[in-house]
């Protein structure tokens, strides 16, 4: 049986057109502060008219391969997570075979799972799965995350986002998974859904996601100490993990979720609350579930009492979120990888609890215990291969009208056939895949920007720019 099974190797990638969520404040003419500090966010991503989720797939999977150096045919099992709606019939798994039939790799497991933002994990628990299992071959799993979050213009439009993430899965990781631990929470509700397959853009609502998504975090947390406490025999509390990356529809949800844990500590009387935290919170002890969920005060206080172990527990899990926007299936792996690029030559030795949410419902909260592992696949190698500054500072501001414009040309094309893109590459890094054209039988195609890289006169010129 292989051990210490989990993420080898990761790599992301996000478009590099993006809109600032202070100057779309403006545009909308909302209150000053209501997208930057409201939602905590700071800027989000968005594909323009070349790229969508196969492509960024496509991107994210060949660039991992090419910089772990992995061949192809070792990969046995591929697991598409998204929400993000293509076909109906025909898997983004199946694009991405692309990659491997040229190296005569077709005996490739999986499919795509799809539930809102959940999918990813979905695909991940059962890549991880399988490589536990008895059907496991000795190849690597390989799990991509791939969404483009697109709302209708109103308040929720500044919660979108777009990325693809690539993850490798395998034994002696040096982010394992501690598969005992593990609590899920699945229910029937209709917080967030696209029932309407003539539009990309979903049926919201907030209120009731918002709460849905915090009434499965405190379902979950419950299983997930039961299970804990069975297997070591001792309360878990949030002291015994050092990080917690939660899926992030927008920042201050992460906030709310976080002081959520805490208040789940107090209720619980865990080792974690002190004195002055129990004083605080005692006048919220008698409130019912439901009470507690709508309750101001309760949030309020909760917040200030967690802020100084939020900072230090989860605000490096938060840049990405921040910078990119909700990803759906990526979003929490985005957050897992921003803590990587923040703090990954202090990581080894520690635990860290994810919290995955998808609306309709499905939730899952598992933990991770990591070391540096061994080159290429350290932690240190990671943090490198993703270049997560680099990536961010490479990205070019568009103003609102422009994000709105695109908006629209992609509402227009959505379900669409018979058009030619503007093939414009010139912002996309060499080696990134684009949409060149959909035929008038749908067929989608693509094009990779060449990686080839001369001297011109002392300056280096990529593919004619």
């Amino acid at each position: 049986m292989a051990k210490n099974v989990g993420i080898l190797a990761m790599d992301i990638y996000f478009p590099p057109t993006c809109v600032q969520q202070e100057a779309l404040e403006a545009h909308d003419g909302a209150s000053k502060g209501k997208y930057t500090v409201g939602l905590g966010q700071d800027c989000m991503a968005f594909c323009s008219e070349v790229e969508d989720v196969i492509s960024m797939s496509l991107t994210a999977v060949s660039s991992l391969l090419e910089k772990y150096n992995i061949d192809p045919k070792q990969i046995g099992r591929l697991e598409v997570g998204s929400e993000t709606v293509i076909d109906k019939s025909k898997s983004i798994k199946t694009f991405l075979m692309q990659i491997f039939e040229k190296y005569g790799n077709t005996d490739v497991e999986g499919v795509d799972s799809t539930n809102a933002c959940y999918g990813g994990t979905a695909a991940l628990l059962n890549c991880v799965n399988w490589v536990e299992s008895n059907s496991w071959d000795g190849r690597y799993g390989l799990v991509v995350c791939t969404d483009s979050a697109v709302y209708a213009e109103g308040p929720a439009r500044p919660t979108g986002g777009a990325a693809a993430i690539a993850i490798l899965i395998g034994p002696d990781a040096p982010i394992a998974f501690e598969s005992k631990f593990r609590g899920s929470h699945m229910s029937h509700t209709y917080d967030f859904y696209k029932p309407n397959l003539a539009s990309e853009y979903p049926v919201v609502d907030g209120k009731l996601s918002q709460t849905c998504y915090l009434m499965a975090l405190d379902s979950c947390y419950k299983n997930f100490c039961a299970k804990y406490e069975k297997f070591k025999g001792k309360q878990f509390s949030i002291s015994d993990a050092e990080y917690f990356v939660f899926h992030s529809p927008y920042n201050k949800l992460v906030q709310k979720s976080f002081a959520r844990l805490v208040f789940n500590d107090f209720l619980r009387n865990a080792s974690s609350i002190d004195e002055a935290g129990k004083e605080k919170l005692a006048p919220f002890a008698t409130l019912s579930g439901d009470e507690s969920y709508q309750n101001r005060d309760l949030e309020k206080v909760s917040q200030q009492v967690a802020k100084p172990l939020y900072d230090a527990k989860v605000q490096p899990t938060t840049l990405i979120p921040k910078q990119v926007g909700n990803m759906y299936t990526a979003s929490l792996y985005a957050a897992f990888a921003s803590l990587l690029h923040n703090k990954h030559t202090e990581l080894a030795g520690n635990r860290v609890i994810l919290f995955s949410y998808g609306s309709g419902l499905t939730a899952t909260m598992f933990s991770l215990q990591l070391n540096e592992g061994k080159y290429p696949f350290s932690l240190s190698n990671i943090a490198n291969v993703m270049n997560v500054a680099g990536k961010l500072k490479a990205r070019h501001e568009f103003p609102p009208e422009k994000f709105v414009e695109t908006l629209k040309l992609m509402e227009h094309r959505y379900g669409g056939k018979d058009y030619v893109t503007s093939k414009d590459c010139g912002l996309l890094a060499p080696g990134t895949y684009y949409l060149t054209e959909v035929d008038n039988m749908y067929r989608r195609f693509y094009a990779k920007k060449a990686t080839d890289i001369a001297v011109e006169n002392g300056s280096v010129v990529a593919n004619g720019h």
